[in-house]
């Protein structure tokens, strides 16, 4: 319990943690476009493959706002960094946001090529990444956590 009170995030906001706040709108995005790369890829609807489209680019938005968040934790407290996982985590979130970037850039082609077959494996990986560098950082040391 000691140790997580020393591991408070820096960027906050009223004491809240920002980092935290922000997370959760870019893994819900990014896991709402895999699920609609598969609808697209099952039913070939332009609709669904849209769908990825926009929530890719709202995805990698808040993405960028919570890297920005989580970096300022990082650098801003050394005993985040002396963390086992900590770096990890900075490496794994960074390469799942690239990723992201290059899907969403992979989803400005016309509907097909743009899901099948290179957009939904660019959708796969980052929701494979995010609960692996995210489990040990929130619920084995609480960076991030209010207490």
């Amino acid at each position: 319990m000691q140790e997580a009170v020393r591991l408070r995030s820096t960027a906050q906001i009223a004491g809240h943690p920002i980092h935290p706040m922000l997370v959760p709108i870019p893994i819900a995005c990014f896991i709402g476009a895999l699920l609609t790369d598969i609808a697209y890829a099952v039913t070939a609807e332009i609709m669904w493959a849209n769908f990825s489209a926009w929530l890719l680019i709202v995805g990698v938005i808040f993405g960028v706002l919570a890297a920005i968040a989580g970096l300022t934790d990082f650098l801003g407290n050394r005993l985040v960094r002396a963390q086992a996982s900590a770096w990890p985590h900075l490496i794994g979130n960074a390469v799942a946001l690239i990723l992201a970037i290059v899907n969403a850039l992979i989803h400005t082609r016309d509907a097909w090529t743009s899901v099948w077959p290179t957009g939904l494996a660019l959708s796969v990986i980052p929701v494979l990444i995010l609960p692996v560098t995210g489990w040990a950082m929130v619920y084995r040391h609480g960076v991030g956590v209010a207490r």
